[in-house]
């Protein structure tokens, strides 16, 4: 079976930066990818032909890659210290001490506090656990609500880390959704939740599907702009490793 996936190498400004070359036979053209959080550079080249013109148009797009690798915002780490949106509000991360216990916000400390027990060692993926189980909880009860509203079922609902969409909706019922969602303000997780249910009826962007959008939620311009100003910025907190999908069956 032949490779689907090529090792490259191009220089930006005197670095060398490594390049995925990946064969799409679906691709139409050939496209040049930056992912927002890891800063991987990849080139889709839709047949084996294309491989070396691939490479080639990469690294004639310098220029645009280098600017979108200026975009990567620096990684903030689920450590002790550490301050975190969760809700669209900053929190500061506490550890609580190795005794088995749960991860609480401390509505009593002098600034907005998420306190983690347990092992020192199981800190960050504490952490990464407890925001998606609460990734879970508002997206399930958001995306009931909704569905139960517009008379559409949900098959099944994940909860993953998706570097390139905030939420999903397939033909046969299912959602997903990043959890980074309850990182943001309640209105962008309700706008995507919104968003992604509507398509259970319309699945387009046409003007029908807008309205029943706005009957959700309704004007969700402020929410798509926080998402297309501050999006990207919700992919530099934790662990970008250690990310795996949770499903939930509705």
């Amino acid at each position: 079976m032949a490779r689907t996936t090529y090792k490259s190498l191009m220089r930006i400004g005197g670095q060398p930066i490594p390049l995925n070359v990946r064969v799409n036979p679906r691709a139409r053209r050939i496209i040049v990818k930056v992912h927002p959080s890891t800063g991987e550079v990849a080139v889709i080249a839709p047949s084996l032909r294309a491989v070396s013109p691939a490479i080639d148009f990469a690294r004639s797009e310098r220029g645009w890659i280098a600017e979108r690798l200026s975009r990567i915002p620096k990684a903030v780490a689920f450590m002790p210290g550490a301050a975190i949106p969760y809700r669209g509000v900053e929190h500061i991360l506490r550890w609580a001490g190795a005794k088995r216990g749960l991860v609480t916000i401390d509505q009593e400390a002098w600034r907005p506090t998420i306190r983690v027990a347990g092992g020192a060692e199981f800190f960050g993926r504490r952490v990464e656990d407890w925001l998606k189980r609460q990734a879970r909880f508002h997206l399930r009860r958001k995306v009931d609500g909704f569905a139960q509203e517009l008379g559409v079922k949900v098959s099944r609902l994940t909860i993953r880390d998706g570097a390139s969409r905030w939420g999903s909706c397939s033909s046969t019922g299912a959602l997903s959704f990043s959890w980074r969602l309850v990182m943001a303000p309640p209105m962008v997780l309700d706008y995507v939740a919104a968003h992604e249910v509507a398509h259970l009826r319309e699945m387009n962007h046409g003007p029908r599907f807008w309205r029943l959008v706005d009957r959700l939620v309704g004007d969700s311009t402020a929410a798509q702009e926080w998402l297309r100003e501050n999006g990207s910025q919700l992919h530099r907190f934790g662990d970008l490793d250690t990310g795996h999908a949770v499903e939930v069956i509705l």
